[in-house]
């Protein structure tokens, strides 16, 4: 055993709310399969008013952070730096602490949605769909910006919504077009569909899933399967989840936490896995 693995050396993910969160789970498990046995990861309930005692906090002993929501905007003035990624949409899930205590900010989302994809036989697409906007979606439009070669339709519930898809499609090099959500069953002729909307919010769509669907990439993972997801795997059509996202931008936190690659992405979605299937039977 080298000392690096013996050190101990701290993680966590930081939110709000927080309690229900796999990244314990997932980072754990890539631990235990590195042999980091002095590593520890946890989750602390934190939002924007507390994040930045938070920072001031952590000691030498720290080496990263995930951050989900409310905290992946409001972190960025609080960091020392910031990749092209995450500033490229304004959004920071993963904070690197170097050995010379500056706090680096980076993306893995982006990254984490195109290998889900490419791990599925989706390398492109000539055009696709997005449900819903917000932080999710713009981290969508950026994977898209990669994958689709064509027009990226975003069905939203608001003019203002819409304003905000077509600004970060401008941003992105992305040609988005926008609908309204009453129009969202048309979202699901496209090859690809990535829904980024809250629980309960495309259940009505799934009566609405064609014949010979293409590939739907739902961000939830709890509850699973959606009412929408179970249609589309019923009738064919290539399903991603939640998971699939958590574990892929999981993978590449570790690796930049941990200088160590690669990560143990079959360990950690097995962690994973478990761990719904312990929720969804308590």
């Amino acid at each position: 055993m080298t000392t690096r693995e013996a050190e101990a050396r701290r993680a966590a993910v930081l939110g709000s709310p927080i309690a229900h969160s796999l990244s314990p789970v997932l980072h754990r498990a890539a631990y235990a399969e590195l042999g980091l046995t002095g590593w520890t990861y946890d989750r602390f309930e934190v939002d924007e008013a507390r994040l930045p005692g938070f920072l001031a906090g952590l000691d030498a002993g720290w080496a990263g952070l995930s951050l989900t929501m409310p905290l992946k905007r409001a972190v960025i003035p609080l960091l020392d730096e910031i990749s092209d990624t995450a500033r490229s949409v304004e959004a920071v899930n993963t904070v690197v602490l170097t050995g010379d205590g500056r706090r680096v900010g980076d993306n893995t989302d982006i990254p984490g949605l195109i290998a889900a994809l490419r791990e599925r036989g989706v390398e492109k697409v000539e055009e696709a769909a997005v449900l819903g906007a917000g932080a999710t979606a713009s981290s969508a439009l950026a994977a898209l910006a990669r994958v689709c070669s064509g027009p990226v339709t975003a069905y939203v519930r608001s003019a203002a919504r819409a304003d905000e898809m077509r600004g970060w499609g401008e941003r992105l090099g992305v040609d988005v077009r926008t609908a309204d959500w009453s129009d969202a069953a048309r979202a699901l002729t496209a090859p690809l569909v990535v829904a980024t909307t809250p629980a309960g919010a495309t259940d009505e769509l799934a009566r609405s899933v064609p014949e010979a669907p293409g590939t739907l990439f739902d961000v939830l993972y709890d509850p699973w399967p959606t009412p929408l997801a179970a249609t589309w795997a019923a009738r064919g059509g290539a399903v991603l989840g939640g998971l699939d996202l958590l574990v892929h931008q999981a993978v590449l936190q570790v690796e930049l936490m941990t200088g160590r690659s690669p990560a143990p992405l079959a360990a950690m979605r097995a962690a994973g896995e478990a761990a719904l299937g312990d929720s969804a039977g308590a």
